[in-house]
């Protein structure tokens, strides 16, 4: 048997555009603007229309909760490539911030900390900011100075690259510091990346260059061979 379809159910709907264009206008009067901005005064809807229609151009509702709306004669596809660009514009400059976490432990070996400094490092070089967070356990809580000493010995050892941008806080059984990219930070790897880039290209030049010096001359090839070939007298 067909299921019951229940009483009130109503399928889902397209939403509606928020910007009403042409016929999409329903009041009967609009408070016109021209498509130089100039002020129209109070029009029927359909005689705006008509003026919009008639220069090839749209009518828009651009405040539809004036008395009575206010709409706009415009070309409606470039404002919306217009708006359109603005926005990816926008989105192109915003900076995003993505932010790294490392945990460490107040007695962490000597080879740990330079591995875990590695890492801070590289994120900073990366333009990311760190969240560098140290983990108490039984009586390492009792003596916190030794986590925030290591946490400063860290913002010591990556001050080229990396500034302290919260200072160290107490949070239950973790301490946490947050550190930020600073100027310099990427220059040098960006800086070396450069020269392995450059040194790339000269050695290619230098293959090429080398493999054309000993290539065989191809008029020279044909002549020997048509020597080769010419009658003994």
């Amino acid at each position: 048997m067909r299921p019951r379809r229940r009483s009130g159910f109503e399928p889902p709907r397209r939403p509606e555009p928020q910007t009403r264009i042409n016929d999409a206008i329903r009041v009967p009067k609009v408070r016109l603007i021209g498509e130089n901005g100039e002020q129209l005064g109070i029009k029927a809807t359909d005689e705006a229309r008509e003026y919009a229609y008639e220069r090839n151009l749209d009518l828009v509702e651009v405040a539809a909760q004036a008395d009575p709306p206010v709409a706009r004669v415009m070309d409606y596809g470039k404002y919306r490539y217009e708006l359109e660009q603005k926005a990816k514009l926008a989105r192109k400059h915003q900076t995003q911030i993505n932010v790294k976490e490392i945990k460490l432990r107040p007695k962490i070996g000597i080879h740990d900390y330079e591995t875990k400094k590695g890492h801070v490092a590289r994120f900073l070089n990366q333009r990311a900011k760190v969240k560098v967070t140290i983990m108490f356990r039984g009586r390492e809580r009792e003596h916190p100075d030794r986590g925030r000493d290591l946490l400063m010995r860290l913002a010591d050892d990556v001050k080229e690259i990396g500034v302290i941008e919260t200072q160290p806080l107490l949070e239950g059984r973790n301490m946490t510091m947050v550190l930020g990219p600073t100027k310099n930070a990427g220059v040098k790897r960006d800086a070396e990346t450069e020269n392995t880039l450059r040194s790339k290209e000269e050695v290619q030049g230098d293959r090429d260059r080398e493999a054309a010096s000993t290539q065989p001359d191809v008029g020279q090839a044909h002549e020997q061979v048509a020597e080769a070939k010419a009658p003994v007298q």
